[in-house]
């Protein structure tokens, strides 16, 4: 008893998050088929990826068909992104657990169990995509490929990718809350998967920006620039994945409903295409209060102006 009275406040306060991540993963635990899938298929008939991240409505020319269309394209794409950053997501936290394999077993068995979790979201957006192939049109390509973007990712230092998965998912979450949930015209199935895909991510928030904390506290100022130097980098590697991606998914979109568009829409799909997916993936997450928080209390005020600099041309 006397020891826990002695530690500091800010390690007692810490160990109780990593206790109750581990206490909500528990209460909100789901099974893809039993609770998420539950033998349903896609509505083809309807929109997968809300107006508010596809930017549709900046694209007025579009029929109803095209804009359910464009919206599918970008939702099959939205969750083979996810089932991306969850490969490197996953072996990361693996590879950070071992700071806690012979200290804090709290702190252990919670990154253990969102390694678990994150296996499990990869294992449900790989069946997403069989699913949706089976009602979309033949020419679907997503781009990047998982295992050299992981590789990639993994190869740069733990600050900076705590730092691009704090962010990630924490856009997760407010893509739900904000834009998902409150719209009643999306495929129900499609829907189901982010509402489960969020209750588990949502403690997946807090153990990244515990670690990252943890990681950043025992750092040196030049080892600290080298990590915001990395962020920067790994941003910019984003940017390069959606530009490639935003690419192809407007040939698609082309080859299957854009037979009869005049040659400034066929431009305007790939510009709002690009744009969208740079909101999704970048924007929201770069703006989302609680990273802009975290991300200031670690730098100086001339590393901010370095990312905000980088930032500023995927913004516009």
């Amino acid at each position: 008893m006397n020891a826990v009275v002695d530690l500091p406040m800010s390690t007692v306060a810490r160990d109780k998050r990593y206790g109750k991540t581990i206490e909500v993963s528990k209460r909100v635990r789901w099974d893809i088929d039993r609770d998420v899938i539950r033998g349903r298929q896609f509505d083809f008939d309807k929109k997968f990826l809300p107006d508010g991240l596809s930017m549709i409505r900046d694209l007025y020319f579009l029929t109803p068909a095209q804009q359910v269309f464009m919206s599918q394209i970008q939702g099959r794409t939205y969750a083979n992104m996810f089932a991306l950053v969850e490969r490197f997501i996953g072996a990361k936290v693996l590879e950070i657990s071992e700071h806690h394999w012979f200290g804090d077993q709290t702190a252990l068995e919670a990154l253990v169990r969102l390694t678990d979790e994150e296996l499990k979201h990869q294992a449900m957006f790989r069946r997403l995509e069989v699913m949706a192939g089976s009602g979309m049109p033949a020419g679907y390509r997503f781009m990047p490929q998982p295992n050299d973007v992981a590789g990639a990712v993994l190869s740069k230092g733990t600050w900076a990718v705590l730092g691009l998965t704090l962010n990630i998912e924490l856009f997760s979450q407010s893509h739900y809350r904000e834009s998902i949930e409150p719209d009643t015209g999306l495929s129900e199935l499609w829907k189901d998967v982010f509402m489960f895909h969020w209750k588990e991510e949502s403690q997946h928030a807090i153990l990244d920006e515990l670690e990252w904390r943890r990681e950043d506290a025992g750092m040196t100022a030049a080892q600290r620039d080298v990590g915001v130097s990395e962020l920067i980098e790994l941003v910019a590697a984003v940017d390069s994945l959606v530009q490639m991606q935003a690419e192809a998914d407007a040939a698609y979109f082309m080859q299957h409903a854009g037979a009869h568009l005049q040659t400034h829409e066929r431009e305007a799909i790939g510009a709002t295409m690009l744009k969208a997916y740079r909101w999704q993936y970048i924007g929201s997450g770069a703006q989302n209060p609680r990273f802009v928080e975290a991300l200031t209390s670690l730098v100086t005020p001339a590393q901010m102006e370095r990312i905000g600099a980088a930032l500023a041309p995927l913004m516009s």
